[in-house]
């Protein structure tokens, strides 16, 4: 019995590994998510998902097989939801997982679960940020998200060691109510520690744009005006405008 349960396991591996294989002709790669989608088990969904962290040798190919996963995973709806979560945790990309998620968990599922990968991705040093940004930005971009659910969130990665981390995170912010945003994003503008010129950029288009007002962080914003983005804005009756 044992032997059997073992040589089941090993025999799913095999058609895990099969269908992650980056360099498998198409037609051999297929075939082998198409038994894992029969088998339906939990195992078996969670090797469904590792096909997303994986690039094949032809792009159209390696975007059919992916979307093919996705839809299947969401065909499978709340038997799929638990492997995802299994995968996500350990997922060094988020993008198509995410997609995912908000197609067949209910708004409170998502908003748990973007809560549990968040709190496993503390602001701070990561050798590898895409995580990080692809749950941002996907959070961002998820429509029932409330402005104070967004802001919430996205507060503390505004100051994240990573650029790119706080690009994103500003950005994410940029369409949500001034009143929301103008905090964080003064905050993050006039901490010492920021000196990319790209992130000040970044903050004050987005505080312009709104006609955010600065109120008395006003003349703190003004001094921190300099070289080409002093060329380019200044403060004028407590508002960032162009020049």
């Amino acid at each position: 019995m044992v032997f059997g349960l073992f040589s089941k396991e090993k025999a799913l591996q095999k058609t895990i590994d099969k269908a992650t294989n980056k360099l498998s002709q198409q037609p051999d790669r297929f075939a082998a998510l198409e038994r894992l989608k029969e088998d339906g088990s939990d195992e078996a969904l969670v090797g469904l998902c590792k096909r997303f962290s994986i690039t094949s040798m032809k792009g159209v190919e390696d975007e059919q097989e992916k979307h093919w996963v996705a839809d299947t995973l969401v065909e499978k709806g709340d038997r799929a939801l638990t492997a995802l979560v299994r995968y996500m945790k350990n997922a060094e990309q988020l993008a198509f997982p995410l997609r995912v998620l908000e197609r067949i968990a209910s708004r409170d599922q998502v908003i748990q679960i973007a809560d549990e990968l968040f709190a496993g991705e503390t602001p701070g040093y990561v050798r590898m940020p895409d995580k990080r940004i692809d749950l941002l930005r996907w959070f961002a971009e998820w429509k029932p998200a409330t402005d104070d659910e967004l802001v919430t969130r996205l507060t503390p990665y505004v100051t994240d060691f990573d650029e790119n981390v706080r690009f994103a995170a500003i950005d994410g912010m940029a369409p949500r109510a001034p009143e929301k945003i103008a905090p964080p994003l003064i905050a993050a503008l006039l901490r010492p520690e920021e000196e990319s010129g790209r992130i000040k950029r970044a903050i004050v288009e987005v505080l312009e744009s709104h006609k955010v007002p600065l109120g008395d962080q006003a003349s703190k914003v003004q001094a921190v005006l300099t070289g080409p983005l002093g060329d380019d804005f200044k403060v004028d009756g407590g508002l960032l405008k162009k020049r």
